[in-house]
């Protein structure tokens, strides 16, 4: 109790508090977007369910990770050599991970090219299988995401209360944002496909990192905002243009 009040009144731990969570949201919408467009695959009376099983899944598996930070630190320690660089738990985790994002999206930019084609569906399987299929590979991908958000957050300050804190508000906002994120993506196919071009990015960026090659997250996600950016102007313009048109009766 002592330690949390002397926490409370020290300036430089609010800085890290603030900071943290703002990196816990930032790398959260990787995350978020992944459970998105993978809910709105399910029927519309298990979407919500869906989403908020997942989030909580989420915030369980943070929490039990923090409560495990001496193993945590140990996942960054190399367990065998290949090819110059030496592959810890995290990199391994990393890479599973990166080519289980880069698989799914790819299957599912296909599913959305050739709609016609159903063998290649993001879940498969009967209504009553896909929605145990959709909770599995979400808890998967929370798995890859919680690993690299606590890792992060050790490295970016040493006090355990200052990182509950940090996870608990931004699986708040992840649990915010899900249903509206997900509704506006169901409702503009174009972001869609834009949204899994985005993972099939964040997958490449996980192998990279895997196996050794620092990628800034700044850049990818200043990429990410920018082809946001755009196609908000393109649904600004398409909308625009309709309105036109039903203005001259055509």
């Amino acid at each position: 109790m002592d330690s949390i009040l002397a926490l409370m009144q020290d300036p430089a731990a609010w800085i890290a508090l603030i900071t943290l969570i703002v990196m816990e949201v930032v790398l959260g919408i990787d995350n978020l977007i992944f459970i998105s467009i993978l809910t709105n695959k399910l029927p519309p009376e298990h979407r919500e369910r869906a989403r908020r099983i997942g989030i909580g899944l989420a915030l369980v598996m943070r929490l039990a990770l923090l409560g495990t930070i001496a193993w945590i630190v140990q996942l960054t320690t190399p367990v065998f050599e290949a090819f110059g660089h030496g592959f810890s738990w995290k990199d391994m985790i990393l890479i599973a991970g990166g080519l289980f994002l880069v698989w799914k999206a790819t299957k599912e930019i296909h599913h959305n090219v050739d709609p016609l084609d159903h063998k290649e569906d993001m879940v498969g399987g009967a209504a009553s299988s896909t929605f145990a299929a959709a909770i599995g590979q979400i808890l998967l991908l929370d798995l890859v995401f919680s690993v690299d958000s606590i890792i992060t957050a050790v490295g970016m300050t040493p006090h355990l209360p200052i990182m509950v804190v940090a996870v608990l508000v931004a699986v708040t906002v992840m649990l915010l944002a899900a249903t509206p994120l997900a509704n506006f993506i169901e409702k503009n196919p174009t972001i869609v496909m834009l949204a899994l071009a985005f993972l099939l990015m964040i997958g490449t960026t996980l192998i990279a990192e895997g196996m050794g090659f620092h990628v800034p997250k700044g850049y990818v996600y200043a990429a990410m905002a920018f082809s946001a950016l755009v196609e908000v102007l393109n649904m600004f313009s398409r909308r625009a243009r309709q309105k036109s048109r039903a203005a001259s009766g055509h």
